[in-house]
């Protein structure tokens, strides 16, 4: 049994160093470091050392997948955990002077970018929700389908860049097997969406331009779906525009980081949305007759896709565009006179 945490102790936030086979763990920055296997005996052993200590925040790196199990038992247990991308703790660790680089020290800084985001105004963004098994499932088979659909590409690329003909059977040979296994994981899909997710499926679905992908992707990796503001879903996929000023200098506006295999399939579907979608067509085209480059006004509407999925999620009302529709023609017409 574990043991209760001392009410008298001071609250702490944990870094953790993930690499394959074990777990590098700094418990706030004054306790010894602690390195465990990263496999379900390391994961009881890591709950009976936190169950000691006031735990506000559990802070870790995005590993390629490594990470995932810790933090489903972290976050199963209760506590809240952060998953930040590597290149936030290299630049703070920098910033802190910390050049060297040890499985250790890079646990330590964890622990000590904790308690700056524990103190931030804007915790609850860095601290990832728990998927349920059902999003986590249909999460493996949307990366499973991405990495299907890379390996079919780079086969198509070098058939058309002109593959010897020795090889092109191969070639040929690899991309039907490919072919085949995308239609039987898109099944897969298909019947994972309809069986635990049809009503949200349905309501995506309403709007024009969201296609089967696109549902499918936004289920799996955006589980915080109708939970945000729009100011914090456009910032969190990245279609949120940053400043780039100093002084009297005026930068160009750009859009960086965030989720990018999301951000590709809203460029997709903006793509479709801009042609066959009433709201999003007079909104693009509104952009592009006040003189914005076609690609500004094209990751405008993804934006504008974005923010309009997650307040029908957040309301559980399809999609309605006529009242925005005359809005914004109405506005087009102002623009022009």
């Amino acid at each position: 049994m574990t043991s209760l945490p001392d009410s008298t102790s001071a609250p702490v936030t944990i870094g953790i160093d993930v690499a394959k086979a074990t777990l590098d763990i700094a418990i706030g920055l004054k306790s010894p470091p602690l390195s465990l296997t990263n496999d379900s005996k390391g994961f009881d052993a890591l709950l009976t050392h936190l169950a000691t200590h006031q735990v506000t925040l559990v802070v870790m790196e995005a590993t390629g997948g490594l990470e995932t199990a810790a933090a489903a038992v972290l976050q199963t247990a209760g506590y809240a955990v952060a998953i930040i991308n590597p290149r936030q703790a290299r630049d703070f660790a920098r910033a802190m002077g910390q050049l060297a680089k040890t499985d250790r020290i890079d646990a330590r800084i964890l622990a000590q970018l904790g308690e700056v985001i524990e103190r931030s105004p804007e915790r609850d963004r860095f601290v990832k929700p728990l998927p349920s098994a059902e999003q986590q499932a249909l999460a493996a088979l949307v990366t499973r389908r991405r990495q299907l659909v890379a390996m079919q590409g780079a086969e198509g690329n070098r058939l058309a860049q002109g593959a010897p003909a020795a090889t092109r059977k191969s070639i040929d040979t690899i991309i039907e097997a490919l072919t085949t296994e995308l239609e039987r994981i898109d099944s897969d899909i298909a019947g994972h969406v309809q069986a635990h997710f049809a009503d949200l499926s349905s309501l995506l679905d309403s709007a024009k331009g969201v296609g089967k992908t696109t549902i499918s992707t936004l289920i799996a990796e955006v589980p915080e779906l109708g939970q945000l503001t729009r100011r914090e879903i456009s910032a969190l996929i990245g279609v949120a525009p940053i400043n780039r000023d100093s002084g009297r200098m005026r930068g160009k506006r750009t859009i960086f980081d965030g989720r990018g295999s999301v951000r590709r399939v809203l460029y997709m579907a903006a793509l479709v949305a801009v042609r066959f979608n009433p709201v999003l067509k007079v909104f693009y085209e509104r952009l592009v007759a006040a003189g914005k480059p076609k690609k500004v006004a094209l990751v405008a509407c993804m934006r504008k896709l974005l923010t309009i999925l997650n307040a029908m999620v957040k309301t559980g009302k399809p999609w309605d565009g006529a009242p925005l529709c005359s809005r914004l023609r109405r506005s087009s017409a102002q623009t022009r006179r």
